[in-house]
């Protein structure tokens, strides 16, 4: 860790160690939601809630924590339809479109200069669980928490 300096020191531990098609953009390291790679983006308390749900499941993935927010990052192995689309709105759930991007952190601490940092970094050979795995997990403990 000593070893990264600079943003470009970070683009390249997270292509090589995790396998994230991670990119350098105005001086920051962005990962690209693409038919590869997606993010979900949800309100702090309910994001807890679906992480312990995932983990009780034995599905583990990168998710970040911001201010108010945390994204889970995922593979997109289905896109959510219409309906879907409206209960994870009234959730406040958010997913961002394709070409779209997720700032990560250049630092693996709490305090980054991005303002993010790794509830659960990523791990080493790059899976990440599968976009529908998060979604019913987010909409199971959303229903249930009264949020």
């Amino acid at each position: 860790m000593d070893r990264l300096m600079t943003v470009d020191d970070w683009v390249a531990f997270y292509r090589d160690e995790f396998g994230l098609p991670v990119t350098e953009r105005g001086g920051f390291v962005m990962l690209p939601v693409s038919g590869r790679v997606c993010a979900v983006h949800l309100p702090t308390a309910r994001a807890e809630k679906v992480r312990a749900a995932l983990e009780q499941q034995g599905t583990r993935g990168p998710v970040l924590a911001r201010q108010i927010r945390w994204s889970f990052l995922a593979h997109p192995d289905s896109r959510p339809g219409a309906q879907v689309l409206e209960v994870l709105d009234r959730l406040d759930i958010g997913i961002p479109a394709i070409g779209s991007a997720v700032m990560l952190p250049t630092g693996l601490g709490r305090l980054t200069r991005e303002g993010c940092s790794w509830v659960s970094p990523p791990g080493r050979g790059g899976t990440l669980p599968p976009l529908s795995a998060v979604l019913t997990a987010a909409m199971a403990v959303g229903a249930g928490s009264g949020d």
